[in-house]
C-alpha cells in the first residue's frame, strides 16, 4: 500500500500564502517586524518561508511558534525602550548637558 504525503502540498500552500501576504497585505499595514527591527536579519514572514523550505512541516511549525514568541518579546522591548526614551526626554532633557 502506498502512503501519500500531503506535506509537500501543505508547505507549498503555506509558502505561497506568505508570499501573497508579503506582496499585498504587509505593505499596507504601516509597521514592520519587531524581531527584524531589534535583531536584524529576516522578518518573521521570511523566516517562516525559509523554515518551510529547509525543515519538515512539524519542525517548521515549531520553529515558527518560537520565532513569533521571540518577536512578541522584541515588540515589548522596542515599546518599552521607546516609552523610556520619550519619558526621559520629557522629564529630564537628555539633549542638554547636566
Amino acid at each position: 500500500m502506498q502512503i501519500i504525503s500531503f506535506e509537500p502540498l501543505a508547505k507549498t500552500i503555506a509558502i505561497e500564502s506568505i508570499t501573497a501576504y508579503q506582496k499585498y497585505i504587509s505593505p499596507s499595514k504601516g509597521f514592520y517586524c519587531s524581531h527584524r527591527l531589534l535583531h536584524g536579519g529576516d522578518s518573521c514572514s521570511n523566516f517562516v518561508k525559509r523554515m518551510l523550505s529547509e525543515q519538515n512541516l512539524h519542525q517548521a511549525v515549531q520553529s515558527s511558534i518560537k520565532r513569533f514568541q521571540d518577536c512578541a518579546v522584541a515588540s515589548k522591548t522596542l515599546t518599552s525602550t521607546k516609552a523610556r526614551a520619550d519619558f526621559g526626554c520629557i522629564v529630564i532633557p537628555c539633549c542638554l548637558p547636566l
